[in-house]
């Protein structure tokens, strides 16, 4: 067996090219299942636990509102979600973590709502409700408040070594804010 390969797959997984065994390779996105005998045979294969929508749990008792089937419980790329238990058939889906909607209204367009989503990487952040017609997004925690250096109708609470601090959430001011500026 090569250095590449992690381990074997069970015997009877025999490659479907040239029947030789299976190792679990490690990719750039990823394990694999790939053949022992590469680079002659260049037979590859996802594994089936990957994040590919597969079944956690049965969710009995939940129908689906388009089919009547049980919902089932389903880890996919981007984490954990409920759906149909007839998928591919019944395409219903929902998420299990809504965005958190604030009271907070965007200072760039006025109209819509801050929320708070999460990036492909994990990190957390608030945005517009109203994207992508505007695209206003922070990575710090919106704090209501009016900055007293340039009047930006939003102020962002960060922490320090020093504890909570807050400051002016415009890119161009970004000023810290003393706590008897925001009384006044």
């Amino acid at each position: 067996m090569s250095k590449s390969a992690l381990f074997s797959v069970r015997k009877h997984d025999p490659c479907p090219a040239c029947g030789a065994d299976l190792v679990i390779r490690s990719g750039k996105h990823g394990p694999f299942l790939g053949c022992v005998n590469y680079p002659t045979c260049d037979y590859v294969r996802p594994l089936k636990n990957q994040a590919d929508g597969h079944i956690v749990k049965v969710l009995e008792g939940h129908a689906c509102p388009q089919c009547g089937a049980d919902k089932v419980l389903r880890q996919g790329r981007f984490g954990m979600f409920v759906g149909c238990s007839h998928y591919p058939e019944c395409d219903y889906t929902e998420t299990i973590d809504k965005p958190d909607e604030t009271a907070i209204a965007c200072p760039q367009c006025q109209n819509g709502k801050l929320v708070q989503r999460r990036s492909r990487y994990g990190k957390t952040f608030h945005s517009c409700d109203h994207y992508p017609d505007c695209q206003f997004a922070i990575n710090a925690t919106p704090v209501e408040g009016v900055c007293p250096h340039c009047q930006f109708p939003l102020l962002i609470e960060k922490k320090t070594a020093q504890g909570m601090k807050r400051l002016c959430a415009s890119k161009r001011c970004g000023k810290l804010i003393a706590q008897d500026e925001e009384r006044s």
